[in-house]
């Protein structure tokens, strides 16, 4: 399955691109696939047409719903095993989605109430999807507790 950050803003040559980077070359070898990042511009742009097969669209909004890591693992666990091709991700630019990408969605997901920064929303994202496939394939990196 592609992991897929379809994220609005660019990051350019800053830490937080690093840390994106770094987890990005951990996911590469893990059992939910290549991580793939896809930079729009805040405004324009098209999404990247989708690939044939199953396609699974996962929506970043401070409404959306919050879930735990092990739970977030899950369901990209239970994804790959039913044959997904592809799990898209889309971060917003300052504005967020519009009412008909958010209704589309297959997931809308929350990292809490709060607001954050597209650039930290990625970070915080790519460190999920890390998280997830060390906890898919038992690496020792995710602690319960």
């Amino acid at each position: 399955m592609q992991l897929h950050v379809i994220a609005r803003g660019r990051l350019g040559r800053t830490p937080e691109a690093d840390m994106v980077d770094r987890y990005a070359r951990r996911i590469a070898t893990g059992p939910l696939g290549a991580l793939k990042v896809t930079e729009l511009p805040d405004r324009g742009g098209t999404l990247p047409p989708p690939p044939a097969g199953a396609l699974r669209t996962v929506v970043l909004d401070e409404r959306g719903r919050q879930m735990g890591s092990g739970e977030f693992a899950r369901v990209l666990e239970r994804w790959r095993d039913d044959g997904v091709r592809e799990a898209r991700f889309l971060i917003g630019a300052a504005d967020g989605h519009d009412d008909d990408l958010r209704a589309r969605a297959d997931v809308l997901l929350g990292f809490g109430p709060m607001t954050w920064p597209h650039m930290l929303a990625r970070v915080m994202l790519v460190e999920q999807l890390w998280r997830a496939t060390s906890i898919v394939s038992g690496h020792p990196y995710h602690r319960e507790g």
